[in-house]
């Protein structure tokens, strides 16, 4: 039976600790126990865990052998802010599906009371990542960033850098990924709710990056998000 993955609040030598709400979930929800074992994330590396001790709001092990954790590609999404719930709903999966990195991004179709609020709301999604990433057995949950300004996202560094345009009829998504050299790293912009203006697809042109397309489809931003993370690891992994 494949063991639960936890991502610990404490690491000290052979000792590790979950703490908080995160406790309160394994304590009240998961019926924890003494002698049950999880794999238990550092962050560095995972190791199997032995429940030692449960006291309020927390819960110690006592850390054994390493378990061997994946790899991740190095994939960094820009991702445009949205309606929050959608938006974290693309957060959610996108973890799930392995994304390194999440950067939110105020574009110029970014809705103005969003972008005003998004930055007391990464607290909430790094949250929602750590969980996902727990659920999903990855060894960290990604980066979630500050939400950065249109040009430092143009900025943004990367051996392959793709824009994912509405307008872009020639390149399909899967034809443009390639496979970042030892290193290196993917980043992927996806545009707000209605698309990229036109002076922001010149910016990302005019700075290098390539522009694909998922299809003729128009899909929902949280939708686009999830599909091309998606296409994207398939071809890498491929």
């Amino acid at each position: 039976m494949t063991r639960r993955r936890w991502i610990a609040d404490e690491v000290s030598g052979s000792r590790a600790a979950l703490v908080g709400a995160h406790a309160d979930h394994l304590i009240r929800v998961l019926r924890a126990r003494p002698g049950q074992e999880f794999d238990i994330s550092s962050g560095n590396e995972v190791r199997r865990g032995r429940i030692v001790g449960i006291s309020e709001s927390r819960v110690e092990f006592e850390l054994g052998d390493q378990v061997p954790a994946d790899v991740l590609t190095q994939v960094t999404l820009a991702l445009s802010i949205f309606k929050f719930d959608r938006m974290e709903w693309a957060i959610e999966k996108c973890t799930e599906l392995g994304a390194a990195r999440i950067i939110p991004v105020i574009a110029r179709r970014t809705e103005a009371h969003l972008a005003a609020a998004a930055p007391k709301r990464v607290e909430r999604w790094q949250r929602i990542a750590r969980q996902a990433s727990e659920q999903s057995r990855r060894a960290s949950p990604p980066e979630i960033l500050q939400p950065i300004k249109l040009k430092d996202t143009v900025a943004l560094p990367g051996s392959t850098r793709i824009l994912l345009s509405e307008s872009e009829r020639a390149a399909m998504l899967k034809d443009v990924v390639q496979s970042p050299s030892p290193g290196g790293d993917v980043v992927l912009a996806l545009g707000p709710e209605g698309g990229w203006t036109e002076s922001e697809l010149e910016l990302f042109r005019a700075a290098g990056w390539s522009s694909a397309s998922l299809g003729n489809t128009i899909l929902r931003a949280e939708t686009a998000a999830i599909a091309a993370m998606a296409v994207i690891l398939s071809e890498l992994a491929g």
